[in-house]
C-alpha cells in the first residue's frame, strides 16, 4: 500500500501526474491519498475500479505539532509500504515520519509565490534535515541542482515529467471552437498568483497594438475573477474556458502556447503543447529553455510583459517559422518526454527497485 500526501488534491501538475500513474498501473498498487486541505477535485481524473481511498484527517492550519501527531498515528496504523509526500506543503507529514516509520519518497515539483524569487533559509534547512534519509525525486535539472548544491541532499533522483504524446499529437483531433477571428494564443494553467497571467493579458494587449490576435485561458483557480476584470477591456478577444479535460482540443486550436509564470520547473502544459506540435513563447523559468528545441529558445524571454509580447508577435508574424519550430518540438517531446519513460521510473520507485542514477 502506498500512502500519498498532497497539500491539496486539486487539478494541478503533481496531481495529474499521480492520476496518470494510478491509471496506468491499475490495481497493481493500493493507494491511500491524503489531501491536507480536504479538496479532491482531481479525483475525477482517476479511472473507475482503482484501489484508491481518500480518508479525511482534519489537518488544521498553523497547528504543526497537532498535525504531526495526527499523521504519525495514521502511519502507525496503516504501516504503508511507501510514504510519498509532495512539495513543501506536505513537509509536516515528512517530519511525522522521522526517523523512518515508513520508507519515504518526497517529490518536489516547484515553489509557490513565496519562493518565486529565491529560497527561504528556514525551508532550506528544514528540507536539508528532514529529507536527509529520504529519496527525493525532482522532475527538472534546475531543481536537481538546487537539491544537490543548496539543500545538500544525498539521495536524489531526476525523473522528467512525461505526457501522452500519441494523444496530444494525433492528427485526428478536432480543434476546440473558440469565438473570434485571428491567430489564437493560449495557455493551460491553474489560475494562481505564481502563474502571473496578468503578464500574459498585458502581453496580448501589446501584441494587439500591432496585429490581430486572441487569447484563450484554460484552467481555473483563485485568481480567475481578478483576471477576468483585467481582461475585460479586450472584450471577446479573451476567452476563459475554466477547467477542462479536453486540453488536446485546446492545443489543436492554438497558433502558439504562452507561459507567463514567475516560477516553474518542468511545466506539463509546455510538454503537452510540444507534443501537439506548437511553438512556445515563455518566460525563462525552470527547465523551459532546455525543454524546447534549439530554434524555439529565442522565444524564451525575461519575465516582463514587453519581452513576452515580443516573442508572441515574432512567432505570429512568421507562420512558417512557427510551424517549423512546432514540428521540431513535437519530435523532441516524443524522443525525450513520452510518458512511458516516466511510468517505468515511477514503477521502480514505488516497488523499491533501483532507479538509474541521474546525470545533472
Amino acid at each position: 500500500m502506498l500512502l500519498h500526501v498532497f497539500p491539496s488534491f486539486v487539478v494541478g501538475g503533481s496531481q495529474m501526474r499521480f492520476a496518470a500513474l494510478a491509471n496506468r498501473f491499475g490495481r497493481a498498487f493500493r493507494h491511500v491519498v491524503i489531501s491536507m486541505d480536504g479538496r479532491t477535485d482531481c479525483r475525477e481524473r482517476l479511472a473507475p475500479g482503482l484501489d484508491v481511498s481518500f480518508p479525511v484527517l482534519g489537518f488544521r492550519r498553523r497547528d504543526t505539532l497537532g498535525n504531526i501527531r495526527l499523521f504519525r498515528k495514521l502511519l502507525s496504523e496503516l504501516k504503508p509500504q511507501r510514504l510519498i509526500t509532495y512539495n513543501w506543503g506536505s513537509i509536516e507529514c515528512a517530519i511525522a515520519n522521522w526517523p523512518g516509520l515508513a520508507p519515504h519518497i518526497h517529490i518536489e515539483d516547484g515553489f509557490g509565490p513565496e519562493e518565486a524569487q529565491g529560497q527561504l533559509r528556514r525551508r532550506v534547512l528544514t528540507r536539508r534535515y528532514v529529507l536527509a534519509r529520504s529519496t527525493v525525486v525532482l522532475p527538472s535539472q534546475t531543481l536537481f541542482r538546487l537539491a544537490r548544491d543548496v539543500w545538500r541532499l544525498p539521495r536524489l533522483r531526476y525523473v522528467p515529467n512525461g505526457v501522452d504524446c500519441r494523444r496530444f499529437g494525433a492528427p485526428s483531433i478536432k480543434p476546440l471552437a473558440i469565438p473570434g477571428d485571428g491567430p489564437l494564443i493560449g495557455t493551460v494553467a491553474v489560475l494562481r498568483p505564481e502563474k502571473n497571467l496578468s503578464r500574459l493579458i498585458e502581453a496580448v494587449r501589446l501584441v494587439r497594438q500591432k496585429r490581430p490576435c486572441r487569447l484563450v485561458i484554460a484552467g481555473d483557480g483563485p485568481e480567475r475573477a481578478k483576471l477576468e476584470r483585467e481582461a475585460a477591456p479586450l472584450g471577446e478577444e479573451v476567452s476563459f474556458l475554466g477547467q477542462t479535460s479536453e486540453t488536446d482540443r485546446v492545443y489543436a486550436a492554438l497558433s502558439v502556447l504562452a507561459l507567463s509564470s514567475d516560477t516553474e520547473q518542468m511545466p506539463t502544459a509546455v510538454l503537452e503543447a510540444m507534443a501537439a506540435g506548437l511553438p512556445i513563447a515563455a518566460t525563462d523559468v525552470g527547465d523551459v529553455r532546455e525543454m524546447v528545441c534549439a530554434d524555439n529558445r529565442a522565444f524564451i524571454v525575461p519575465k516582463s510583459a514587453e519581452a513576452l509580447a515580443g516573442a508572441l508577435e515574432a512567432l505570429l508574424s512568421d507562420s512558417e517559422q512557427a510551424k517549423s519550430i512546432g514540428a521540431m518540438n513535437k519530435v523532441m517531446a516524443a524522443s525525450r518526454y513520452d510518458q512511458e519513460q516516466m511510468f517505468e521510473a515511477y514503477e521502480a520507485l514505488f516497488c523499491g527497485t533501483k532507479v538509474m542514477e541521474p546525470v545533472a
